[in-house]
């Protein structure tokens, strides 16, 4: 848990970094501000995901951390298609994007069945 909440933070870092080298152009002012406010939010909710109290609040704050990302991909990919940003230096970020997209799913999946296999269990012994 700590190496990804670290390398959330990390990523993070990279989309200010990319922020900061955007053209100062209207269309990508728009769009960086969209990204540096989703991609930032990775990390902030997977630190708040890693302190849950309940496993209820770590699933819930883990789908926040999915949907953020998912955000981030997306106007990502915009600044690329939309040619504000060259493919070349989008690449490595997108990738990393795409990766803790399925880290993020995959932990999601096993807590939820997790979760569920308590709660069967509870409901068995009562």
């Amino acid at each position: 848990m700590e190496g990804l909440r670290d390398r959330t933070k990390q990523f993070a870092l990279r989309i200010v970094r990319l922020y900061a080298s955007l053209p100062v152009t209207t269309l990508a002012q728009i769009l960086g501000k969209q990204l540096i406010r989703s991609g930032t939010s990775v990390a902030a909710n997977f630190r708040e995901a890693s302190r849950a109290r309940s496993s209820a609040e770590f699933i819930s704050k883990l789908g926040i951390v999915e949907q953020e990302l998912d955000e981030t991909a997306l106007w990502l990919e915009l600044l690329e298609e939309s040619g504000v940003f060259p493919k070349e230096k989008l690449a490595a970020l997108r990738s990393e994007a795409d990766e803790l997209i399925r880290i993020v799913v995959a932990s999601l999946r096993h807590s939820k069945s997790k979760e569920s296999a308590t709660v069967a269990s509870a409901k068995r012994t009562e």
